[in-house]
């Protein structure tokens, strides 16, 4: 297999080697698929709803959206395509990605309860492998994996209703090693589905965001080359033997938020101002991590990023398991720069997973006051 792999070269043979390397023995994804959903029970009900598109955008940013929904439920159309490209996590660190739209993480979708997500995905024929889309938000058939298997130069187009409120990991999920592989190559994104009235505290009352903003954590497993650096490769396909081997050590080599080491500090900080009510909403899709805001709180925090759920209060640091989102609510009351950080220290300061929140304000000294400068001991 490896020198198939390392042989392999664009075009035709390329989706059809990919999708050899994706089949569940003896039988695809899709084909596996065709037995369930040829046995309709209940058609969907489209009649009369208003039809919306949505242009996605790069995180840490999220579409135009309306936090509280007019009128009844709409199907909003989304395009978005994969690009596998090489990128670098740290200055002269590589990695050959799999991308959606291009970034890490993929972009945020953001949806009503009761809306109907209806996705058309891309792969260009410029890409080597096979791609698909699991939702965890999705009910049925794989979140949709089994029924969105597309080669280079296909498109594929999927329907769901969003009927559980929340914020929940999407992902590449082609079967067998393929999951892992792509996942750890940065093929992921989330997609939140507020509640049709809104968000609310936890005594059941209304709340509201001034801005937000989508953190993907990313842990990167990049192979050493023996002389103290990271080795670099032509395509993903070409590096996939030595990646999977450090994959099975289970422990990053880098960690990042946005893509690369940094990509959410100094000038591309996050933006806030004192009085401002922040959503932070946080993805993991493989492995766990331990959220801290460093100098602030997670004023409301969904525990599992479920809106049904009751929203804890004034958490100093909160859970987010592999293959979830979690949303939290903080009002700035300080200026200054924050440190937005997974607090387990060593991957934070050591391997990258730290980002800054650059809040603009008047400093207040009630809630912190240096009262004496550094000086001799007295």
């Amino acid at each position: 297999m490896v020198y198939l792999l390392n042989r392999l070269k664009r075009g035709a043979a390329s989706a059809v080697l990919a999708a050899s390397l994706i089949a569940v023995p003896g039988m695809s994804l899709a084909e596996s698929a065709e037995g369930y959903i040829s046995n309709i029970g209940t058609q969907a009900n489209l009649k009369g709803l208003k039809r919306v598109t949505q242009k996605l955008v790069a995180p840490p940013f999220l579409p135009k959206h309306e936090q509280v929904a007019t009128g009844g439920p709409k199907i909003v159309e989304m395009e978005m395509f994969i690009e596998e490209k090489e990128i670098e996590v740290k200055p002269g660190v590589f990695v050959q990605a799999m991308t959606f739209q291009g970034t890490n993480p993929g972009p945020m979708m953001v949806v009503h309860e009761g809306d109907y997500v209806e996705l058309t995905l891309k792969n260009p024929n410029t890409n080597l492998m096979a791609h698909n889309i699991d939702f965890h938000a999705a009910t049925g058939a794989l979140g949709g994996g089994a029924l969105t298997i597309v080669g280079p130069g296909q498109q594929v187009t999927l329907r769901f209703k969003a009927d559980k409120p929340g914020v929940y990991v999407y992902h590449c999920a082609p079967g067998g090693l393929m999951i892992p592989y792509h996942v750890v190559s940065g093929m992921y994104g989330a997609i939140m589905i507020l509640p049709r009235d809104g968000l609310k505290d936890n005594h059941g009352k209304p709340v509201a965001y001034d801005k937000a903003y989508y953190i993907g954590e990313q842990g990167w497993y990049i192979p050493n080359d023996g002389k103290g650096g990271y080795k670099r490769y032509p395509n993903a396909i070409a590096a996939m033997p030595d990646v999977m081997e450090v994959m099975k050590g289970l422990t990053p080599s880098h960690i990042t938020y946005g893509g690369s080491v940094g990509a959410l500090t100094g000038e591309n900080a996050m933006k806030a101002k004192v009085g401002e009510s922040v959503l932070f909403i946080h993805s993991q899709a493989n492995e766990d991590s331990r959220i801290h805001l460093i100098g602030g709180h997670g004023d409301l925090v969904w525990p599992g990023g479920s809106f049904n759920n009751t929203p804890t209060v004034d958490r100093e640091t909160w859970q987010v398991n592999g293959g979830e989102a979690v949303a939290a609510l903080y009002k700035f009351k300080q200026p200054g720069i924050y440190a937005y950080v997974n607090h387990n220290l060593i991957e934070a300061i050591m391997l990258g997973a730290a980002a800054h929140v650059s809040v603009e304000g008047e400093w207040n000294n009630d809630l912190m006051e240096q009262v004496s400068k550094p000086g001799p001991i007295k």
